[in-house]
């Protein structure tokens, strides 16, 4: 599970991802990417646990019933996605981004096997420029 810190919940911020949103797609995934204005926080995303800190990364996830008619299915991707977040993008994201994204699945995500998935997650985070060398 992703800290609660790293998750964009609110309406408003997706939103807000996808008005000011530069976009990254393979495959079946989009990578949606915002810059925000706030300072980079010198702490370790996994450990917050105190509210008013903000993380410099919250990640975000949309699949949609027209990619999976099933919600558990649905639920399915957003579990694997969110694991590969918290194992692969967290721990490898360069110090001074600040952005909020939101991984959006497109038809035919369902089926991927999950190294497949977690492949493109990271083709996507290069992409986008969020990893350190």
């Amino acid at each position: 599970m992703l800290p609660r810190a790293a998750r964009l919940k609110r309406n408003r911020d997706f939103k807000a991802v996808y008005a000011q949103r530069r976009s990254y797609s393979i495959g079946p995934l989009v990578l949606y990417v915002r810059l925000r204005r706030d300072r980079p926080v010198d702490v370790d995303v996994a450990k917050v646990s105190v509210e008013g800190v903000r993380p410099a990364c919250r990640i975000g996830f949309v699949i949609s019933k027209k990619v999976a008619k099933r919600s558990h299915d649905r639920n399915r991707l957003k579990r694997r996605l969110r694991e590969i977040c918290r194992h692969q993008v967290l721990p490898r994201l360069r110090k001074n981004v600040v952005v909020d994204m939101m991984i959006v699945s497109r038809p035919g995500a369902t089926e991927l096997e999950f190294a497949r998935l977690a492949a493109d997650v990271e083709t996507l985070g290069r992409q986008a420029g969020l990893f350190a060398q």
